[in-house]
């Protein structure tokens, strides 16, 4: 269940500029603890693409824009 604290991450290929995966993490969860679990996604994005872990990068998604 979301909640209003919750944080959300866009992951990116380097390479192309694309958007390939959205993230989310509950916003009760320590800076640290949500380092490590977008660390953690990141290498499963990278194995489920095929693509150069490093190639990847996550940005956090700003609240104000309208999906």
């Amino acid at each position: 269940m979301e909640s209003a604290g919750d944080k959300h991450f866009k992951f990116i290929n380097s390479k192309t500029g694309y958007v390939i995966y959205y993230h989310s993490i509950s916003g009760e969860r320590t800076d640290e603890e949500v380092r490590a679990e977008l660390r953690e996604v990141k290498y499963r994005v990278a194995i489920q693409n095929g693509l150069y872990c490093e190639t990847i990068y996550w940005e956090t998604m700003r609240e104000d824009v309208e999906l």
